[in-house]
């Protein structure tokens, strides 16, 4: 870390002194910079490479380095026309292809500094297993062929790892390696169904996945989900009203409600859609974020199918690193040459080096330590999140407490507005998820999601609570206040 902070300092300071130099004129040499800041060889060819790659010096080899010729700017052009374009496109479709992706990227920017980060979606770097996976890397550089061309259904040996870990009669020729779990999703949404067509999403989900089907053209139809996952009887009703054929769902540590799909319930998921003519994609994304005391975890909803009605989806990212976007699709039958095809099309392959590194880590003796650390530390912030909320803000109902995943799913009383809460915490310092994004039509309640896993302590969720309820009283935010009302005038 400190090596990254010298490399950026150093970067800061020779931008700084560029307006000194003349376009095309020489700067001092890379030893003159060493004895001059006092920094190692490294670091000053680090620095100097960040400016080449903002464009703002030349490297000539044997040479040295140059001050870059400043650019001229490009005429301003006209692009009003594309908005016509666009709509014009767009009056064909039958479902608009226009995407709404806040849902997606309010869990993917960094929030302004000092703000508590209670909306990420991936591992804060304190719970990475950053070592590990530097050396995974190092290692995986090493291999023989490591840059070559991988097959294009993935490496065998990564195949079989994650075929073993989906269990069941799953084998590593039904499995494909993916760029991450949202690109798997999208794969399998755009195999199973075509533009126009509905498609049966659980109610509240993920909005990456309602954005993922309003991309290809499907029609998002939401079927409730309580305590004990999608309530089988609106599904089956769903399946007749539409006619849809394909139907998403997290069984496991559902996203927002942190619901795993009851035992009796599962049979009839799989009898519903084998009648329907329909397929399952199962979206396995945190089983490997279990609670310390979550126990013995439901298979793999796939496992329990012999038909080939679930296509399954898996990813390693959110148990380790947003930057290590390696997945996998898991399915039988002709669909699997489908998903092959389309996959193929779309990205080729996943990079190889990525694949190795995979391999060199979860075949490393720090995996295993890496998930018993990160089940303990997301117990314990699970547990110190709920009590906050209990204790400093009744008012907000958490009616389930998962014992996996990264996330609670509050429910705020009748008539709140979502986003003005939402923003009255920002002022305060605290960044949570508005409920709206996670319908896919008008929702029953306002609603708020809160992840633990994007801070970087413990200290900071008792903080953030303070910062929320100090924002809910200051706004007079509370089940007979007046600024979170929504009115007849709204």
């Amino acid at each position: 870390m400190q090596q990254r902070s010298s490399v950026a300092e150093l970067a800061k300071q020779l931008k700084g002194e560029l307006n000194r130099y003349s376009d095309n004129e020489k700067l001092p040499s890379s030893r003159a910079l060493v004895e001059r800041f006092r920094v190692s060889p490294v670091t000053v060819s680090r620095a100097l490479a960040q400016l080449a790659a903002e464009g703002l010096v030349v490297t000539r080899p044997g040479a040295g380095v140059f001050k870059a010729a400043a650019r001229t700017a490009a005429p301003a052009g006209d692009t009003s026309w594309q908005e016509v374009a666009l709509s014009a496109e767009g009056g064909t479709d039958l479902v608009p292809r226009a995407v709404d992706a806040s849902g997606v990227l309010v869990t993917l920017s960094a929030p302004p500094p000092g703000v508590v980060e209670f909306n990420g979606g991936y591992l804060h770097e304190v719970l990475q297993p950053g070592a590990a996976m530097a050396a995974a890397l190092a290692r995986a550089g090493r291999r023989p062929g490591a840059w070559t061309r991988p097959p294009v259904d993935g490496l065998p040996e990564l195949r079989e790892w994650f075929a073993r870990g989906i269990g069941g009669a799953v084998t590593d020729a039904e499995v494909l390696i993916t760029s991450g779990g949202q690109s798997a999703l999208g794969t399998a949404l755009r195999a199973l169904a075509p533009p126009g067509a509905p498609v049966l999403v659980e109610s509240p989900t993920y909005p990456g996945m309602l954005a993922i089907a309003r991309a290809a053209g499907l029609r998002p139809v939401p079927v409730p989900v309580d305590p004990d996952g999608v309530r089988p009887d609106l599904l089956e009703q769903a399946f007749r009203a539409t006619g849809a054929r394909l139907f998403v769902c997290q069984p496991l540590f559902q996203n927002p409600t942190g619901a795993v799909l009851a035992p009796e319930r599962r049979p009839e998921v799989l009898r519903i859609a084998r009648a329907a003519g329909a397929f399952v994609i199962e979206d396995d994304f945190v089983r490997r974020l279990a609670h310390e005391d979550a126990g013995p975890l439901p298979r793999p909803l796939a496992t329990d199918d012999a038909d080939g009605v679930v296509v399954h989806v898996c990813s390693l990212t959110k148990a380790t690193s947003p930057s290590l976007r390696i997945g996998c699709l898991a399915a039988r039958g002709p669909v699997l040459e489908r998903l092959r095809a389309i996959q193929v099309v779309d990205q080729l392959f996943v990079p190889r080096p990525l694949q190795e590194a995979t391999l060199e880590l979860v075949g490393s003796p720090a995996w295993p330590r890496h998930l018993r650390t990160v089940a303990g530390e997301l117990k314990r912030r699970r547990d110190l999140l709920v009590a906050g909320l209990r204790q400093r803000l009744p008012e907000l109902s958490v009616p389930h407490v998962p014992a996996g995943g990264y996330h609670l799913w509050a429910r705020l009383p009748d008539g709140t507005d979502e986003r003005h809460l939402v923003t009255a915490a920002l002022h305060a310092g605290v960044a949570v998820a508005p409920g709206r994004p996670y319908f896919a039509a008008e929702p029953p309640a306002p609603h708020i999601r809160f992840s633990f896993v994007a801070v970087a302590s413990a200290a900071e969720i008792t903080e953030g609570v303070r910062r929320l309820e100090a924002a809910w009283h200051r706004n007079a935010f509370d089940a007979e206040g007046s600024d979170l009302r929504g009115s007849a005038d709204d």
